[in-house]
């Protein structure tokens, strides 16, 4: 069976969370603000999370991370290498900019586009997708046919690149050469908004219309 997956949207920013299950392991991807929903799935399901898997470190995404630390300190929180000074730092995080003080236990494990993490016989690559921020990642399965693309590409759109460490040239470059290299069956699920596919973007993204 290949991992379920299980979508949480939070307030304030609508951030999607993703609960992730397969082969005895469980994972979070992105936990936002409000962790009620999925701790009481996790808690009904009696599982653990063992990894928590972060595409970039913006506050909306990274702002449950201490809650979960708190109540599974074993968990390892997973960091794209670029953004591990991100969780620490409210400026960096841009929560500040909010009002907010939101911070993140340092990374234990960093994560750099090329690696791969395994949950049983399923296994991730790390691709490349900064450009929203300097060190953003998406989480491939190809066995399982989906991607998880953080705040890169969205349904009908791509991430921000006009805040303090965007670039919307390499966003864009990354997204041509590692996103739609993928088949065009492949799920797309998204920081935030409705899942889409690779061939969908490819097809109706405006922002990738040069691709077609």
């Amino acid at each position: 069976m290949p991992p379920r997956i299980d979508l949480f949207v939070t307030a304030p920013l609508e951030t999607n969370t993703y609960l992730l299950r397969g082969d005895g392991e469980c994972w979070v991807v992105d936990p936002a603000m409000d962790l009620e929903g999925l701790l009481s799935v996790m808690d009904r399901g009696g599982v653990s999370p063992s990894r928590i898997l972060l595409t970039h470190g913006h506050g909306d995404h990274i702002a449950g991370v201490m809650e979960l630390k708190v109540a599974f300190p074993a968990v390892s929180v997973c960091c794209p290498a670029a953004d591990a000074d991100m969780l620490t730092d409210p400026h960096k995080n841009l929560s500040a900019a909010f009002g907010l003080e939101i911070l993140a236990p340092p990374a234990d494990c960093l994560l750099r586009p090329g690696d791969a993490i395994a949950m049983g016989e399923w296994t991730w690559q790390v691709l490349d997708t900064s450009g929203h921020t300097q060190g953003g990642v998406s989480y491939y399965c190809p066995r399982a046919e989906v991607v998880l693309t953080g705040d890169a590409l969205f349904a009908g759109g791509i991430g921000r690149t006009d805040i303090p460490g965007g670039d919307e040239r390499s966003l864009l470059d990354n997204i041509r050469r590692n996103l739609l290299a993928l088949p065009d069956s492949t799920r797309v699920l998204p920081g935030h908004g409705p899942e889409s596919t690779i061939g969908r973007e490819r097809r109706e993204n405006p922002f990738l219309a040069n691709s077609r």
